[in-house]
């Protein structure tokens, strides 16, 4: 359980002793457990009735009253909302790991380095724990926000609303909305995993690390340019 802490302040530790005995379900568990308390205390807490028109306004769809009476009836209430939606942040938090376990090992063998499916799962786990910060920041966040507050305002480390305030209609708006400053931490706990397992530069694991969100942004940013 020391790992807990010493990933956070002695990660090059918790990376060498994880290269002998990778474990991943800690980790996991604490990431999808706080990500899920702050799906379901957001839905518990927000005003339903506002939460309802608000989801209709952003999915940028133009009803008429008629319309937008019929989707109410049809969306489920928060709080269903919150037990799907806390039920579903662990299950894709873990595919998200299987997927990254999965990508290391891939990239394990094009570098020649032996990085097993198990290792792969422990270091896409471990280093995914900054993400709880952002966890805990969002939920003082729900504990202190007005019933009508968009569940993306409390994402607090992310660039919107931490250092810009996009409206819902720009183009940039959901790549704002989704890239969070932790990334910068993950990328660099999966760096030092990486050098630390395979003895390799540190280029090689910057590289490694950055390829998944480059990838990913990268295509969010040029769905924006092109939209």
């Amino acid at each position: 359980m020391s790992h807990i802490v010493d990933i956070f302040l002695q990660p090059g530790r918790v990376f060498a002793e994880q290269k002998e005995r990778p474990t991943f379900l800690v980790p996991l568990l604490i990431v999808s457990a706080f990500a899920a308390a702050f799906t379901l205390a957001y839905f518990l807490s927000v005003d339903p009735i506002w939460y309802l028109d608000h989801a209709i306004a952003a999915s940028g769809q133009e009803m008429s009253a008629a319309e937008m009476e019929q989707a109410r009836k049809f969306m489920p209430g928060a709080k269903v909302m919150g037990y799907v939606g806390a039920a579903s942040s662990v299950v894709v938090m873990g595919i998200v790991m299987v997927l990254y376990a999965l990508y290391f090992l891939v990239a394990g063998k094009i570098t020649g380095n032996a990085v097993g499916f198990k290792h792969g799962l422990s270091l896409a786990a471990w280093s995914s724990m900054p993400t709880i910060l952002g966890s805990i920041v969002a939920l003082i966040g729900v504990f202190t926000m007005t019933p009508q507050t968009p569940i993306e305002s409390l994402a607090l480390l992310n660039v919107d609303p931490l250092l810009v305030e996009l409206p819902r209609d720009n183009r940039w708006s959901t790549l704002a909305k989704t890239f969070s400053l932790l990334t910068f931490w993950s990328v660099f706990l999966t760096a030092l995993g990486w050098k630390t397992w395979g003895r390799t530069s540190w280029l090689q694991g910057i590289v490694v690390a950055l390829l998944p969100n480059v990838l990913i942004y990268g295509a969010m940013a040029l769905y924006a340019l092109l939209k």
